[in-house]
């Protein structure tokens, strides 16, 4: 196939391209270089044939509808979209902006392309969202595929209102969609604004290690190279319409995360004393989900996918990537656009 994937300079995105293009499928990266994009996540495929770079924004309608006429896309992939909860604290607009108005542009655009093209049968749009529309779980359950919506941040409730377009786009105009929501994604290349890259860089520069409230916040952990397999199988052989939730089994707290890494690090690279002494509780983020977690019956019943790597294995093959991959890291951390302290506006 042609695949457009939108966001792909991202730390899904890219996974994704990685892996479709290790399949034999032909790539159109679609991306804006946003500050959480990096072309290093796609630097071992950028010389391949199979691989175009679009540097466009799925906002720019005129730009969309080119891309569509230009490349003739078999499917398209939509990742893109500004995914930081606190940054939706501080700067709900942008998330309006990108996860709202840019999907409907997009869908617009897939729409008028479908139609032209005499509306085969085969073609799909895949939009991937997140398990946090769902809101927050107590202490039991599981979020289904058929669980209401329910979001509580800025982030979410634009994801919310993505997933909402897409489906209004398949059930209105018969647009062939698929949706996916997954579950916390962890793994190489992944922007270090999130828990997982922050705590290992922390650590490293015997910084504090923060940990929002108590760190009892629950979260069900997915590594990015298994939802990349499970989307790529969703687009090629999930139902026309479905939803499917995307889980890694992996559920755990914060702060078993934050203790799980310190230990990770205490063994492969030894400092002075343990890196846990570092941890530090800050002031918990407005509005923080206490627990999220993926009920992924579907997807294996019907696509047969599970999860390949465990949460013990992800974390250390993270560890690893980071330790071994400095260069990029640092690269990221020389553009300025982290390490402050986010969505405290609440």
């Amino acid at each position: 196939m042609k695949i457009f994937v939108t966001g792909g300079a991202g730390f899904i995105g890219s996974a994704v391209i990685r892996q479709a293009i290790a399949a034999g499928h032909d790539v159109v990266c679609i991306d804006v270089l946003t500050y959480a994009a990096c072309l290093d996540n796609i630097e071992t495929v950028s010389a391949s044939e199979q691989f175009t770079l679009a540097k466009d924004d799925i906002c720019d309608e005129t730009a969309m509808h080119d891309l569509f006429d230009q490349h003739k896309p078999d499917a398209v992939m939509h990742l893109a979209a500004e995914s930081h909860v606190d940054r939706s604290i501080d700067g709900p607009g942008s998330f309006v902006e990108t996860n709202i108005k840019g999907t409907y542009v997009l869908l617009q655009a897939a729409l008028q392309y479908w139609r032209s093209n005499g509306k085969p049968a085969d073609w799909r749009f895949h939009h991937i969202s997140t398990d946090e529309v769902y809101g927050t779980l107590g202490e039991t359950g599981l979020f289904t595929e058929d669980t209401p919506y329910s979001p509580n941040s800025p982030y979410s409730a634009s994801k919310a209102a993505s997933d909402h377009l897409v489906r209004a786009w398949h059930e209105t105009y018969g647009l062939p969609v698929l949706v996916t929501n997954c579950s916390n994604n962890y793994g190489p290349y992944q922007f270090p604004e999130k828990l997982i890259p922050v705590v290992i860089l922390n650590a490293l520069a015997g910084q504090d290690i923060p940990i929002y409230g108590e760190g009892k916040n629950v979260r069900d952990w997915l590594y990015v190279e298994d939802h990349a397999d499970a989307l790529l199988k969703v687009l090629a052989d999930g139902e026309v319409g479905r939803t499917y939730n995307i889980g890694g089994h992996n559920e755990a707290t914060n702060l078993e995360i934050v203790r799980h890494i310190c230990a990770i690090l205490d063994r492969l690279l030894p400092a002075a004393k343990p890196y846990a002494d570092q941890i530090s509780f800050v002031a918990d983020r407005p509005g923080h989900d206490l627990r999220y977690a993926i009920d992924a019956t579907r997807i294996g019943e019907e696509l047969g996918w599970t999860p390949s790597v465990t949460l013990e294995q992800g974390l250390e093959k993270t560890v690893q990537w980071y330790l071994e991959n400095e260069t990029w890291w640092r690269r990221i951390q020389q553009r300025g656009e982290v390490g402050q302290r986010l969505g405290t506006s609440g």
